[in-house]
């Protein structure tokens, strides 16, 4: 059984005591003793319960000798139950999915990033660059093609006027990536729980990816749409 505090065990005596003497005068001294049925069943009950040996104090008594607010049978005793703290205090810190920044995002990242020039650097040295001969002012290659990176913006140039192909349509394509975080305020970092902002990605990478494979594989001489299975492929590193 749980050890009862001692300012508890003071505050009960008190009462006792005071109850003594109230009885006394207005029961004719009745029996403050607690039953053995109730005794019996708070020790079957475990641990953390605590019984006073007397009642408490009830001040009044109704007609017939009853004291106010007494239980079945005219008993006044009352159970004290003492909580430990641990059930109520919770000093264990909640979880979450979140870290600071530095050091645990940004160590990883400069780790990474050290890993990757290391790869590259030891693949350049015993790899040579897929380069052409030196450029000949005096003969222009035919087709002329962009960097890779820049095929879908050249391919989109050959579809629409210059306007439109070079600023209007890159521009709103990157000002709906800007404000896509702002649309979908979603905390969560779980892709089906994002479809919107994944569905918007999406849609933008195959878009492009499109329009890169269209003029690497499939623009011949003079940039004229060719089949590369028919006439060649026209690209080059």
């Amino acid at each position: 059984m749980t050890e009862i505090p001692e300012h508890l065990l003071k505050r009960a005596q008190a009462a006792r005591e005071k109850a003594a003497g109230g009885d006394a005068s207005s029961t004719g001294g009745a029996s403050d003793r607690i039953p053995d049925q109730l005794l019996d069943r708070t020790k079957a009950a475990g641990s953390g319960v605590a019984v006073a040996d007397k009642p408490a104090a009830v001040a009044t008594a109704a007609p017939g000798g009853v004291p106010i607010g007494a239980g079945p049978g005219g008993h006044t005793q009352r159970l004290l139950t003492v909580v430990k703290s641990g059930s109520i205090q919770d000093v264990k810190a909640a979880p979450v999915d979140k870290v600071h920044t530095w050091p645990h995002l940004l160590a990883v990242e400069f780790v990474a990033a050290l890993s990757c020039l290391t790869f590259l650097f030891m693949f350049s040295w015993f790899v040579n660059a897929p380069l052409l001969q030196a450029a000949n002012v005096n003969r222009t290659p035919n087709p002329s093609k962009a960097p890779w990176y820049f095929l879908g913006l050249q391919e989109l140039l050959t579809m629409f006027h210059p306007m439109i192909a070079g600023v209007t349509l890159p521009g709103v394509a990157l000002i709906a990536l800007m404000l896509a975080p702002y649309v979908d305020k979603n905390p969560s970092n779980k892709p089906e729980d994002r479809k919107f902002i994944t569905s918007l990605m999406t849609v933008h990478l195959m878009f492009w990816a499109v329009l890169v494979i269209i003029g690497s594989f499939f623009r011949g001489p003079g940039f004229n749409f060719v089949f590369p299975w028919r006439d060649g492929i026209f690209f080059e590193l």
